[in-house]
């Protein structure tokens, strides 16, 4: 089973990924949690180069950046992890790219899902929770660190992705189930495993 965790920045998606894990184990699965971009060495050379503020990558460049990563990915840890039979935790997959660069950097959001069925060979979530929260109060979570290349994006830029999510989880309501991140995390968490087992 491939679960997938969406959300803007500063929504808990690390929070609730830890928490769910635990869940999941308890209840007797394999769980293994892998991130993007990342989770696997050429994913993660390539990470560095998206959060490196002190690069300016074009939004072209950008979503076919996260692309690759995310083949690699698929191609080396999720198609034989799920073959296995365990259940992946992933903090982020297709979905971001269709609200960042899609809608968020104006690519076009069809243009960017048929770019990612083609790098994932069309894998697609069991299951997504998309966190909930004002961006704002996102940002305000994550003041204290040092921010990388997105997270320095305006206000207006994390309006059109959560627009975007929304547009999402309105379109796919049987897989995007939609959790109020302002809660307290345990609420997240327990929200979030009712999401699962429905």
């Amino acid at each position: 089973m491939l679960i997938t965790v969406e959300g803007t920045e500063g929504a808990g998606k690390t929070t609730l990924v830890a928490g769910l894990a635990l869940a999941l184990e308890e209840r007797g699965q394999r769980v293994v949690i892998l991130r993007e971009p990342g989770g696997a060495e050429v994913s993660e050379r390539i990470r560095e180069l998206l959060k490196d503020p002190a690069l300016e990558i074009d939004a072209r460049a950008e979503a076919l950046l996260y692309a690759a990563a995310r083949a690699q990915l698929v191609a080396q840890e999720l198609r034989p992890l799920l073959e296995a039979g365990t259940t992946v935790l992933l903090d982020r997959f297709v979905d971001s790219s269709l609200a960042y660069q899609g809608a968020a950097r104006g690519l076009g959001v069809e243009e960017i899902r048929t770019l990612n069925a083609f790098g994932t060979g069309g894998l697609t979530p069991d299951r997504t929770l998309l966190l909930r929260i004002d961006p704002e109060v996102g940002r305000g979570r994550i003041a204290d660190r040092e921010h990388d290349r997105l997270e320095l994006e305006d206000a207006a830029f994390f309006s059109r992705v959560v627009a975007a999510y929304d547009a999402l989880a309105a379109a796919e309501p049987d897989r995007i189930a939609v959790i109020d991140a302002a809660q307290p995390p345990e609420a997240v968490l327990a929200d979030a495993v009712a999401a699962l087992s429905q």
